[in-house]
């Protein structure tokens, strides 16, 4: 092994040799013809709009300031745009420093213009001073009018290079030359202003890149909806004619709430307008250059919304005109605020939410709500040069205390409290849907692992692979199990013993429910899924028959599955395929040399059949034993009396009043207790004392 020292020599080839030389300075607008992705965002068609966009967006910032009325946009036949404003018109003037015009400088010179924090706009869409140097760098030809202090200048750049044309279009004899051109003296009455046209250079972008006309229609009506004073003129010429549309919204953002509304969506509230201005502070470089920390800005913020009968949700995003499409720290203002003022006049309106609900989501607050967001803000920051998200972090807590305001305003006005607590209602009710849906895909991930699973190892299948003739008994405890096994017909009887009462799902959710042990174990056996997806076709049993002890604990047992099959199962109802078993209270046997033996049901049949037995001269048996459950009794008994399709005595449950079943649910097993405790007490007069088994 060879070691080198600090002073010894090192070969190297050629290709790995780095020095000074290899080092490259772009000047003036070749780094945007280097990398033209940076700047424009990308080099498809998305790319071409965008120098569209960089270009309409400086006409508005006159309009926005105040000096422009009308803007003028011509796509012409032969490919190129023609934007035109009734603006100041870019300065023509000398600049001091660089000793080039206005015009040249704005145009040439990367991170130039009049937009960093000077006096010559409040707000604007245009900040870093490389749109429209960026649009000049990437065209074949780009001509630019200015009308201003009397005078009508003219100027012409190949691909970033001032010069002069000698003839129409960008295949002209161009001559490089410096300088704008004087043309004329302005007309009496002529307006100021600036006309831009420019052909983009197709060799910087993809093939078949191309300028969408309805991207260009849609800037353009969303710009006039935004600032409501200025109209805009879509030209689109072809060989022969010109055809004309014109955007003009004096009601601005209401306007625009209406517009991106869904036609068939019917307003649930009227449009929400609400206004205000703010301040935030932030770094910032002064005049000079030199950053300074708190510094204070002022936003002004404008937002319009309503919610609709539909599910979808519209919401747009514009800093100082500029679409944002992904959003950013402005809409996350919004969002914050409609979370936490509705969730406090849901709080404060009694009856909209039950004490165990979850409060809404933002998803379930923006369910067919429009809405559209726009802050005018000095300076903003973007996350990128095409502006698509805006980052100015201060701006958040101004539009969230405006918009919190407002809303709270609006839910609380006694002119619009109506209408706020039906808007209030639709998103609780979205809320319920939402967790129903999310209920029932959890239900069904969790109907095909227990349906995926081995049965559970309590069952006592039955043999047969007939449906028709299978039958489930779901039985009270595991003491009633031993009789009920030995009792059975294992051809064609199955059993699933079930420990304690299963969950009221009156008050319980499908997901609760099927945590619970009892209920999983059912659904798994029955193998027919719950809720929507229940499908009888695939139940692996004929009938199913509840088997509890004929006392108070077992008629609650019996309650609480009856609840749970009219719930998630009632298909098992409606086609018939439930049952109760009828297990008798008391054995009467008679005494003598032909002994008889008879089951009843109740105390007063048991006293009647008994005083019959007398009156015809047969002794009973004393104290006529009584069954205190399922368990006490043999394996005869239990066949005899239950279990028999011969002997036995069942009830069907049937389903002839939907909503009266409906309402008998809620009123025994739902969560109102008010409602159940007035019921018993109205209904204690019918309740016959000596049938009470105590």
């Amino acid at each position: 092994m060879t070691i080198l020292g600090a002073s010894d020599p090192v070969t190297a080839s050629a290709e790995t040799l780095y020095g000074a030389d290899d080092l490259t300075h772009l000047e003036g607008l070749e780094a945007v013809r280097k990398r033209p992705g940076m700047y424009i965002g990308s080099t498809d068609s998305r790319g071409v709009n965008h120098l569209f966009t960089e270009i309409v967006d400086n006409s508005t910032d006159e309009g926005v300031a105040g000096y422009a009325s009308r803007v003028v946009v011509t796509l012409h036949a032969d490919g190129s745009v023609e934007v035109e404003d009734d603006g100041r018109g870019i300065p023509t003037g000398v600049h001091g420093k660089s000793g080039l015009s206005g015009v040249e400088l704005v145009l040439t010179r990367l991170h130039a213009g009049g937009k960093f924090g000077g006096s010559g706009y409040k707000t604007s869409g245009g900040l870093h001073g490389v749109g429209a140097s960026a649009v000049n760098a990437l065209s074949l030809r780009f001509d630019v009018t200015v009308k201003q202090g009397g005078k009508v200048h003219e100027m012409s750049f190949a691909r970033g290079v001032p010069g002069v044309f000698d003839g129409p279009g960008p295949k002209a004899r161009f001559t490089r030359q410096s300088g704008l051109r004087l043309v004329r003296k302005m007309k009496r009455g002529e307006s100021t202003g600036t006309t831009i046209r420019y052909w983009h250079d197709a060799r910087y972008f993809e093939s078949g890149a191309t300028l969408d006309l309805e991207t260009v229609r849609t800037k353009l009506r969303h710009t006039a909806f935004l600032v409501p004073g200025l109209t805009y003129v879509l030209r689109t010429a072809t060989d022969a004619t010109i055809n004309e549309e014109t955007f003009h919204f004096p009601n601005g953002l209401a306007d625009m709430v209406e517009f991106l509304a869904p036609a068939a969506d019917k307003p649930v509230s009227g449009i929400l307008l609400m206004n205000g201005e703010g301040t935030y502070k932030e770094n910032a470089a002064d005049e000079n250059g030199v950053m300074k920390s708190n510094v204070e800005r002022k936003a002004e913020v404008e937002v319009a919304l309503r919610w609709g009968t539909g599910y979808e949700r519209t919401v747009e995003c514009f800093t100082n005109t500029i679409r944002n499409v992904h959003g950013g720290t402005h809409r996350k203002g919004f969002e914050r605020a409609l979370v936490r003022s509705v969730h406090d006049a849901i709080s404060k309106t009694r009856g909209l939410l039950k004490p165990k609900e979850d409060p809404p989501t933002l998803d379930d607050i923006c369910e067919g709500m429009t809405a559209v967001i726009h802050v005018r803000i000095p300076e903003p920051q973007f996350t990128s040069q095409t502006k698509d998200e805006l980052s100015t972090a201060g701006i958040t807590k101004v539009i969230q205390g405006i918009v919190e305001k407002n809303v709270k305003a609006w839910t609380e006005h006694r002119r619009s409290k109506s209408e706020a607590k039906t808007v209030l209602q639709k998103i609780v009710d979205a809320s319920r849907v939402r967790i129903a849906q999310k209920q029932q895909k959890d239900a069904a991930r969790r109907k095909t692992a227990l349906e995926g699973a081995a049965m559970p190892p309590k069952l006592v299948d039955c043999r047969t692979t007939g449906v028709a003739r299978s039958e489930l008994f779901l039985v009270e405890g595991d003491s009633a199990l031993g009789s009920a096994r030995m009792a059975r017909v294992s051809e064609y009887q199955a059993l699933l013993p079930l420990r304690g009462k299963i969950l009221n799902v009156q008050k319980a959710g499908l997901g609760d429910a099927l945590k619970n042990a009892e209920i999983a174990s059912i659904v798994q056996v029955l193998g027919a899924g719950t809720g929507r997806t229940f499908d009888t076709s695939t139940m692996r049993y004929g009938r199913v028959i509840l088997m509890a002890d004929a006392d108070v604990d077992g008629s609650h047992i019996r309650t609480l599955l009856i609840t749970l099959f009219a719930r998630y199962m009632r298909p098992v109802i409606e086609e018939g395929r439930l049952y109760t078993a009828m297990p008798p209270l008391h054995k009467i046997v008679t005494k003598g040399r032909n002994q008889q033996t008879f089951y009843t049901f109740t105390e007063r049949e048991m006293e009647t059949k008994v005083a019959q037995l007398e009156k015809a001269g047969k002794q009973v048996v004393k104290p006529v034993p009584r069954f205190k459950g399922l368990g006490e009794m043999d394996a005869d008994e239990l066949w005899e009396t239950t279990m028999n399709p011969a002997t036995r005595a069942v009830r069907r449950i049937t389903l002839d009043d939907v909503e009266a079943a409906e309402a008998a649910l809620e009123l025994l097993m739902g969560e109102k207790v008010e409602p159940r405790r007035n019921w018993l007490v109205a209904s204690a007069e019918r309740v016959d004392q000596a049938a009470i088994d105590i």
